[in-house]
Order: C-alpha cells, then sequence, then structure tokens
C-alpha cells in the first residue's frame, strides 16, 4: 500500500529563516532540522511546543544553530525524549557551536531559553551514525529506514533518505554543496534517481558565485593591502564549520613565501577554537579524498598549524603584534568576539571587515551587504558590568538572607529527626522507671512503664542517600590554582563545559545602551558559504528526476521561479507551501485511513499468493462517524479531531450480505514463472522442454506462452492433457 506523507512548515518556510520542518509518513513523524534564530519569534517557539509531542524522530543536517539550535530548548523545555540522528562530526562540532554561541551571549547578556546542562542532556539523546549506515526505525516506524549521504557544505554535513519496504524513498537535502573543496569532498546527489520525494530549498536558485581561483585571489590581495598598510583584518566566520575551510586555506597562504603574510599575526578568536581543531585533527576520513591520502601517505596532519594561534578572549588577542588577520565567530556579527572587534575596528579606515556569509534577514552582517553605502549605523550595545555601591550591598544582604534561610529549614530538618528519635523517653535519664505521663494531660489509658537504656547520646551523621554530606570548603584548591596559573597552557587543557559555567565570584548585571558606529574601515562580502550555486542545482535536480519536490526556505521570487524551472526539467508535480499549511505528498492523491470492522475481518477468506502474502476479496460498504451532542459541541470536536490527526475519528469499512454485493469477473493473482511451472509437472509427470521461450508439453502438442502482461496462455487441442495443464496452471494463481 502507498504510504501518506505529510509536509508541514514549521519554520523556515517561505523565507530565509532557519530550518524546522515535521514529516510524517503513515504514523511516524520525523522532525528534520530544529534551527535557531537570533530574532526568534515567539510564534515559533509556540508552535514547536505543540507538535513535539507527536514527533517520534529528529534528524539533524549540519552543526550549526541554523539546524538545531532548538535542539536544547526542546530538550530543556518542552521534554523532548524520542531519539535523535546526526553524524558524528555533527554531534561534537554542534555541542562546540553552541557552547561559543551561549558562552558569547552570556558574556553580555542574560540567555532564557536554555542553559549548559540542556545542551548536555540534547546531545545525550544524539545517536552517532556513519554515512550510508542503515537504521531501522522502531515502534509505529516499523518498514522505515534512514540513512545519511554526504552533503558538502560542513563537515558531518547530512543528506538524508528515507526509505519504506516496497515503496520510493524521500530525500531531505538543504544546503547541501557539489563542488569539492579543500577539507570536503561535495555531496553524492548524483548517486539518487528518481526520489519519490525531494525537499529541498531555493535559497541560492537564482544565485551565482564567483570562480573559486577569483575569489581566493581576491582574498589575499585584500590581506597584503590591508596588512601592509598597517591595518588589521576581522573575517567573521563560524564556529566549527565553514571555518575548517578557513583556517585550512589561510595556513596555506602562510605558508607561502610569495605571498608575504607570513610577516603577520593570524588568529582564531573563539570560545571553544582549539577544541574545534582538536576534533578537526581527529576526524580526517570525514573530509574530501585528497585529504586522507595526504594523511595516509605522508602522516601528516592538514590541521596541525604553525602560525595559527588560539585566542579566547580580547586580552590573548592583545598580546598578539599587529598588522593581524583575526577570524572570529559569528558570521552575523549579532554576538560573540566579531561584534565586538567590529565595533572597535569599524572606525578605523585601515581596517577591512571581510564577511563570508549571506546571513538571515535584519542582522548587521546581512545589512551591511545589502546596503553597502550605509556606514553609519545604530546598535543597541549590552554589557556585563559589575555591581557596585548600593546594588552590591543589596545583593549580598539577599544573599545573605537566603543563605540565612537555608540554614533555618536545615536546623529544623535536624531537629525533626532528633525529635522522632527521642521519642518515648523523659527527662530522666537514670536507671528507673519512668511514667510516660505529661504534665497537665492525663490519658484516659493507663500509661505503660518502660526501663530506659543507660544514658548515652549518639552524634548522628547528616547525609544524603549517597553518604555523608561533603563540605565543599575542605576540598577548595583556589589557592593552587593561582600558584599555578602562570604554568597552565590552555591548548593543552581537555574540554570540560565547566569551564565554560565559571563564573566571576563578583557579582554582575546586564546593562545596554544604543551607540552609534560610525564604519570608515573597507567592508568586503567575500563568499565562504560552501553551497550550490543555482545553476548547478538546476541540473542537479533535473538528473535526480524526483517524482513530487517540496521547495522551502527562500525568497518568495526564488521559490515561484525555481518550481516553474523544475515543473519543465522533470514533469515534478511541486510544492512551495505557506507557513503551518500542511501538504500531502503522496505518490496517489486518492488515499484514505480506513478501518475494518471485526466482523468484516472475521469473515475474509484468505488465500495465499506468492511469498509470505495472504489476499482475500472483499465486499462491504464504507461508513463515517457520526458527531452527536449539540452543534456547538459538534463543531467543537471538528476543530479538536483537525488538530490532533492522531485522534481524529476515520471512517469504516463493515461488511456487507451477499445478496448485496456486486457481481465482478474472477481475478488471478500471482507472478508465474514458467521455469517454475515446468517443474510443477515434472511432479505431476508431465514431460515438458523450453523451445525458444515456449514450454511444450504432452509430447508438444501443448504451448505455454508469457504474455507481456505478465499472464500465461495456454494453446493446443482439447484434450485430458489440456484439462490436467490447465488445472495445474490455475492451482498456482490465488482466484478471488
Amino acid at each position: 500500500m502507498t504510504s501518506i506523507v505529510n509536509f508541514e512548515g514549521i519554520w523556515g518556510v517561505g523565507d530565509e529563516t532557519p530550518h524546522c520542518y515535521l514529516l510524517t509518513v503513515d504514523d511516524f513523524t520525523f522532525l528534520l532540522d530544529c534551527g535557531w534564530d537570533e530574532k526568534f519569534d515567539k510564534d515559533y517557539l509556540d508552535r514547536l511546543t505543540k507538535v513535539l509531542p507527536r514527533v517520534d524522530c529528529v534528524l539533524v543536517t549540519y552543526p550549526d544553530p541554523l539546524h538545531m539550535g532548538a535542539l536544547p530548548y526542546m530538550v530543556g523545555k518542552c521534554q523532548l525524549s524520542c531519539p535523535v540522528y546526526a553524524t558524528v562530526p555533527v554531534f561534537k562540532m554542534g555541542q562546540m557551536f553552541l557552547y561559543d554561541w551561549y558562552q558569547s551571549h552570556h558574556n553580555y547578556d542574560l540567555v532564557e531559553h536554555f542553559c549548559l546542562d540542556d545542551v548536555d542532556a540534547a546531545f545525550d539523546l544524539i545517536t552517532q551514525v556513519k554515512y550510508n549506515q542503515s537504521i531501522p526505525m522502531r515502534g509505529k516506524g516499523i518498514g522505515l529506514s534512514i540513512s545519511a549521504q554526504p552533503a558538502g557544505h560542513m563537515i558531518g554535513g547530512a543528506i538524508w533518505r528515507i526509505l519504506k519496504d516496497g515503496e520510493g524513498d524521500i530525500v531531505y537535502a538543504v544546503d547541501f554543496n557539489h563542488k569539492k573543496e579543500r577539507h570536503l569532498g561535495g555531496c553524492e546527489l548524483d548517486k539518487i534517481s528518481r526520489p519519490s520525494l525531494l525537499i529541498t530549498d531555493a535559497f541560492n536558485s537564482s544565485y551565482r558565485q564567483e570562480r573559486r581561483r577569483h575569489r581566493d585571489e581576491k582574498l589575499v590581495a585584500q590581506l597584503q593591502e590591508t596588512c601592509r598598510n598597517g591595518g588589521n583584518v576581522l573575517i567573521a566566520t563560524d564556529t566549527g564549520g565553514r571555518v575548517l575551510e578557513m583556517t585550512h586555506m589561510l595556513e596555506q597562504m602562510w605558508n607561502t613565501k610569495e605571498s608575504g603574510l607570513s610577516a603577520y599575526s593570524l588568529a582564531i578568536l573563539s570560545n571553544t577554537g582549539y577544541h574545534v581543531i582538536h576534533f578537526a585533527k581527529q576526524m580526517i576520513e570525514w573530509m574530501s579524498e585528497k585529504l586522507t591520502k595526504a594523511f595516509d601517505t605522508l602522516r601528516t596532519n592538514p590541521f596541525s598549524f604553525k602560525h595559527l594561534k588560539f585566542c579566547h578572549n580580547l586580552t590573548d588577542l592583545n598580546r598578539l603584534p599587529s598588522p593581524k588577520v583575526v577570524l572570529a565567530s559569528f558570521p552575523d556579527l549579532e554576538s560573540g568576539y566579531s561584534r565586538e572587534l567590529f565595533v572597535q575596528w569599524a572606525t578605523n579606515p585601515k581596517n577591512t571587515i571581510i564577511l563570508t556569509s549571506r546571513t538571515g534577514p535584519d542582522t548587521l552582517a546581512r545589512r551591511l551587504i545589502d546596503n553597502p553605502q550605509i556606514r553609519t549605523f545604530k546598535l543597541l550595545e549590552k554589557q556585563r558590568v559589575r555591581l557596585e555601591g548600593s546594588e552590591l550591598d543589596e545583593h549580598f544582604r539577599l544573599k545573605r538572607e537566603k543563605q540565612q534561610q537555608q540554614q533555618r529549614i536545615k536546623e529544623e530538618v535536624e531537629s525533626s529527626s532528633d525529635s522522632e528519635d527521642e521519642e518515648g523517653l523523659e527527662a530522666g535519664k537514670h536507671d528507673i522507671i519512668v511514667l510516660h505521663e505529661k504534665a497537665g494531660n492525663q490519658s484516659m489509658f493507663r500509661s505503660r512503664k518502660h526501663h530506659p537504656m543507660f544514658p548515652y547520646h549518639e552524634d548522628k551523621v547528616r547525609g544524603d542517600d549517597y553518604g555523608e554530606f561533603i563540605n565543599l570548603d575542605d576540598f577548595d584548591i583556589s589557592s593552587l590554582k593561582e600558584e599555578n596559573k602562570e604554568n597552565m597552557d590552555l591548548q593543552q587543557i581537555p574540554f570540560d563545559n565547566n569551564d565554560m559555567m565559571e563564573m566571576d565570584e563578583t557579582p554582575t548585571k546586564c546593562v545596554s545602551q544604543t551607540v552609534t558606529v560610525r564604519v570608515a574601515a573597507q567592508v568586503l562580502f567575500i563568499d565562504f558559504e560552501g553551497r550550490s550555486d543555482g545553476e548547478s542545482i538546476r541540473k542537479i535536480v533535473e538528473a535526480m528526476h524526483p517524482l513530487r519536490v517540496i521547495l522551502v526556505r527562500g525568497s518568495h521570487t526564488d521559490l515561484q521561479a525555481f518550481s516553474e524551472n523544475i515543473r519543465s526539467m522533470t514533469k515534478a508535480k511541486v510544492f512551495t507551501p505557506n507557513l503551518g499549511q500542511v501538504v500531502n505528498a503522496s505518490m496517489e492523491s486518492h488515499i484514505y485511513q480506513i478501518k475494518l470492522s471485526e466482523s468484516l475481518v472475521s469473515s475474509l477468506a484468505l488465500q495465499p499468493a506468492g511469498r509470505e502474502m495472504e489476499v482475500a476479496w472483499v465486499d462491504g460498504c464504507v461508513t463515517f462517524p457520526t458527531i452527536e451532542g449539540t452543534p456547538e459541541e459538534a463543531e467543537d470536536r471538528q476543530v479538536i479531531s483537525t488538530e490532533n490527526q492522531r485522534e481524529k475519528a476515520m471512517a469504516t469499512l463493515t461488511l456487507i450480505t451477499r445478496e448485496q454485493a456486486p457481481p465482478h469477473n474472477p481475478v488471478f493473482i500471482n507472478d508465474i514463472r514458467l521455469s517454475e511451472f515446468k517443474q510443477v509437472l515434472s511432479r505431476a509427470g508431465i514431460s515438458s522442454e523450453f523451445n525458444a521461450g515456449i514450454l511444450w508439453c504432452a509430447s508438444g502438442t501443448l504451448a505455454l506462452k508469457k504474455q507481456d502482461s505478465g499472464s500465461v496462455s495456454l494453446e493446443g487441442p482439447l484434450s485430458p492433457d489440456y484439462f490436467e495443464i490447465r488445472e495445474l496452471l490455475y492451482s498456482q494463481y490465488a482466484i478471488l
């Protein structure tokens, strides 16, 4: 039976916002990516919270916030617990992206949507997979399987294929790149032919890229010109994706004497920069064939840099001599060190700001790209400052009150525990008989006499289920840290997210102010996005020749133009849904879910037809449920059933009588092979042989032929052999 496939855009449909989509195959629901945006809309969070109970599986394509940034929110605030699948590099680099994103925002503002514990909990849910590994689904997804294919763009990037037994496959491919780069080998969409459904984006459908050689020459010339004039260069890039292509290329430039760049400082400024490169060294097998061969033969790691310096704050960066070239996160200039450096360096005409990606609308980087003539910006600058004066006194007062409250609660718990242990013992502590009578309170029951034990007071150790409470002050090693601080090498410290959680003991607050930035530095956009351009995308889709196409993320103009191109090239049915619109992308347009009544199921006369299959002819009548109650109640129930498709009432197929059943011609079900039927004849004692593709029986008087339609014809004179062979032939079919 053909599957029912429904698609719904939660975010990123019809615009340029991050990716987040629902794909339902029969009763199993996939969440395709879960992106996060700097300028998040509350409607998105509400919509995401409502649909999460329906999600059975999450598929993540890339490690950046554009594709997986909302995962910690879904796990920490919405209690998402279903399986999440991502490739090994997406798992490792995704953590670096989100740690860097969180710390960059925490440095100057409050982060409300999730914390670092939520990031860790989210990645605990992820199942790491390899390319071309087939993963079968469980529960409601039995019969479905998924596999990841190389997508280019970023290390570990995935094109997800969803396959169902006996049916076509569904391909989810966004932001892919077919070109081979320095560290990646490109996507493999050319190996996928005629998928039943292709889900892709139109973000670059009308975009023409500059040739790679011209782009690199332009970058080198700009770096040389700026550094020779005594200026600094800021390259705004991401945390652990496209930054690998940039660092690998710049290291090669610094190794080339002809470029003359080795005299200048080259640095990466990020909260997780060192760990990103450390992970990249361990994942050479996920990179291009050229790098893997060089690593196997020369045993040199392409990410063992000699010139690139790692800076984790502005203090480290200021120690490097100028002129310098700095790669800083993030590419949109909305947060992180790239924004801080932009505010500092944009006012100097000697400096250069290089933007490497067309980020989302309304971001600072996008405004600089779309409106290069605007040189003055008003920016809302936020920062954390230490509390002083009365604010600091008030903070410590509230802190003391909180500690006193906790101490009172602790003492009350201890005293109540002691009173329970000493219940029944009176003030007397000698070996005499003590009557249990309280003064002023005569009991109507006769008091019992007890002989208390020799007076002994036991000091109880207070603790939790795991043992005695530990006084953390006894294990304070802050003094040791201060003594050894100068001898510690940051690049040799293993990654621990507790490093990201360490906050200054001095209390701080967030303040904001509007500042005016006059851009005197040169601002350039040099494309290092790593996506296929419009012409290449059209050729790839035409070669795939999909039967159905759903276009997402992109401007309205690009979506409409690209959909017309696809229709003319492949004759495929193309959908361009709106946000929140549910699209039925099933292969058959007239498919309905229906349940069988118990009386009909018990009356079925099933007959074997082929391997592991039974069929029966059904004569029944379709009935639809009626909604009882008042019109208002009926309308409410219809609204509920529309919102919750899982619980909506379905039509029922009920049994009808033989008199009501219409007559029908017999139906023969099976695929007969003459070679197998020859063995059936041999077992029945009838000789037969093949000649020119015809099976001759009964001494050559009867002929069995396979028709083009798949049916088998029996030709020859009417005789006992004719009727015997016909009966044997009929027995190979399920006749309904």
